[in-house]
């Protein structure tokens, strides 16, 4: 039975002195937590805490072992770590907390656009803050729900309303994700969504299964052209500098991390995958973590009021 803390969980409010028209983007030094954290109520196993940088954070932390970390900027999870303690996320060394850039690491959006674009990269969802709008625990196993919506920084890339809710829901040995996009305007809109999930690894005994028989656009060399294809073998493995988009991807792949942990990665309506390593255009990490992304490629269409849902999960097995 899931116990609901929606009714006492007003969102994290912030004043900024700032004079910049991006009200949902703040400096570091400029930012008021106006809300006192330790007044509201969240379901048990759901607190919000200052993380790096100063920035909001909500912590998950499970009955069995389990724990997890989502920043409201950019709802960006950047920690999840089974009982055992590993972490099966990344966050790399150059990622900066400061409100001002994306969090490079653990599982960033990209919503309303994959990759570039008439907008800025991967568009502006991993590059705001969302807020809370509910938690709750099921069988000892705490959520928490976020949102964002339109305002005059979107609409300055986008000019449409919106409305997406993406709920985290941590498990002993699994972290599931939905999204659920809608469209809130009068006209219909359109869009591309993808989870950018970093996994901690070594890079030289990765392989990802699941893939075979799916077409690729390839990346390498020229990421403007990208060739097609078709994936032939049983396990992808990363040799070099990979980046190539998998259309029509099962609704399973399996990842090897290298470092004696299997992890089945799982979706609904995500029918996409990407598989993404720098090589040494990273050189300072690339030999320590993956990204193994659930994409939606395809453009989807919403009418007003219409919604999109997409689930990921994420299990060490």
């Amino acid at each position: 039975m899931a116990a609901s803390c929606a009714s006492t969980l007003p969102s994290l409010s912030f004043v900024s002195s700032s004079s910049s028209n991006s009200p949902r983007r703040f400096r570091r030094s400029r930012v008021v937590a106006m809300a006192s954290v330790g007044q509201k109520v969240y379901a048990p196993g759901v607190a919000v805490s200052e993380g790096n940088g100063g920035l909001p954070k909500i912590d998950l932390k499970s009955p069995h072992g389990s724990e997890a970390e989502i920043y409201l900027f950019g709802a960006c999870v950047t920690s999840f770590k089974v009982p055992n303690g590993k972490n099966l996320l990344f966050v790399r060394p150059d990622a900066v907390f400061n409100g001002q850039k994306p969090i490079s690491g653990g599982i960033p959006h990209c919503f309303p656009q994959f990759g570039p674009g008439p907008m800025q990269q991967h568009g502006f969802a991993r590059n705001v803050n969302w807020s809370i709008a509910d938690s709750e625990v099921t069988e000892g196993d705490p959520a928490v729900t976020l949102e964002l919506k339109d305002d005059s920084y979107s609409r300055s890339m986008w000019d449409f309303s919106f409305q997406a809710l993406y709920k985290v829901s941590l498990h002993s040995t699994s972290l599931s994700t939905t999204l659920k996009i809608t469209n809130m305007d009068d006209k219909p809109f359109s869009f591309n969504s993808a989870l950018h999930t970093y996994f901690r690894a070594s890079i030289a005994g990765v392989s990802v299964k699941g893939l075979k028989g799916c077409k690729t656009l390839n990346k390498d060399p020229d990421p403007k052209n990208p060739l097609e294809g078709k994936e032939e073998r049983e396990g992808v493995t990363f040799p070099g500098f990979v980046d190539c988009i998998y259309l029509g991807a099962p609704s399973q792949l399996i990842l090897d991390n290298g470092l004696g942990d299997k992890i089945a990665i799982s979706n609904s309506s995500w029918s996409d995958a990407v598989l993404w390593n720098p090589h040494q255009q990273m050189e300072a990490c690339y030999k320590d973590f993956v990204c193994v992304e659930n994409a939606k490629i395809e453009t989807v269409q919403l009418e007003p009021k219409q919604s999109w849902v997409a689930e990921q999960k994420i299990e060490l097995v």
